[in-house]
């Protein structure tokens, strides 16, 4: 039986690492895809177009359509919404997974930089996560379920991450707080928090072979996580089996977390 057959599901941030992997997993579990993309990037465009050929390839008959626009406009995220009511006719479930992390030293931080992180990041869930409750609420009795990508960095401090975990940890408090608020419309709104997983926003961090080995050293499951280990949890928060579960968040660590020390 396939968790997702039939569901619409929306993914920002689609192109690549996990949004790709949530994407990819969900058509494997019957579902049609809204893949919203950055726009401003020719390789990104590339990496979408991509995906959607691969979906459509895929034997399970799915659909997808591309959205491309910067996640931090408030417009975007209504044409996100607008777009895929247009092609399917409502959506069921929302990854909101769009984030960026450029390194940065607190004391030299520029403004712009600590502004762009926050848009992203936060702004952006809250525009789509609003825009696509929306039309969930509008699709009553049927509700639907919204996932926040945050990071284990929400429960934990970063030298060089002093403008995104204050990101994440809003993530986290924003899909508790929408759970009450979208309670009574069968909405669902969790958070999964991954631990290190090795994409291309931690690329050159991971470069650093020390660093690598003690990040495994300190994992429980001795190994770095990967896209594919985030993408099944998604699918679980999407599916009816997690029809009693909001407000929640699930850490996705391989026991990073338990073993800070």
């Amino acid at each position: 039986m396939s968790l997702l057959q039939g569901k619409i599901v929306c993914v920002t941030g689609a192109s690549r690492g996990i949004g790709r992997a949530a994407v990819l997993e969900s058509v494997k579990q019957g579902a049609s895809g809204i893949i919203a993309h950055y726009y401003g990037d020719e390789e990104t465009t590339k990496e979408a177009q991509s995906l959607r050929l691969e979906v459509e390839k895929s034997l399970t008959g799915c659909k997808a359509i591309l959205v491309p626009g910067d996640i931090a406009k408030h417009e975007t995220c209504i044409q996100i919404v607008s777009q895929g009511v247009e092609a399917f006719g409502r959506i069921d479930v929302l990854v909101s997974n769009a984030g960026i992390c450029p390194w940065a030293d607190f004391l030299d931080m520029s403004i712009d930089v600590w502004e762009r992180t926050r848009q992203v990041n936060l702004d952006g869930a809250f525009y789509v996560i609003q825009a696509v409750a929306n039309q969930m609420k509008r699709q009553q009795p049927q509700g639907g379920s919204i996932i926040a990508i945050s990071s284990i960095s929400a429960l934990v401090g970063g030298g060089l991450q002093c403008h995104y975990t204050p990101t994440k940890a809003g993530l986290l408090s924003l899909m508790q707080s929408c759970a009450i608020a979208l309670g009574p419309y069968n909405i669902r709104t969790n958070a999964i928090l991954p631990g290190t997983i090795a994409t291309d926003i931690n690329k050159d961090d991971l470069a650093d072979e020390a660093k690598r080995q003690s990040t495994i050293s300190r994992t429980c499951l001795k190994r770095l996580g990967t896209p594919e280990d985030v993408a099944g949890p998604v699918v679980f928060l999407a599916s009816d089996l997690a029809r009693y579960v909001t407000g929640a968040s699930l850490l996705v660590d391989g026991g990073l977390f338990v073993n800070l020390q």
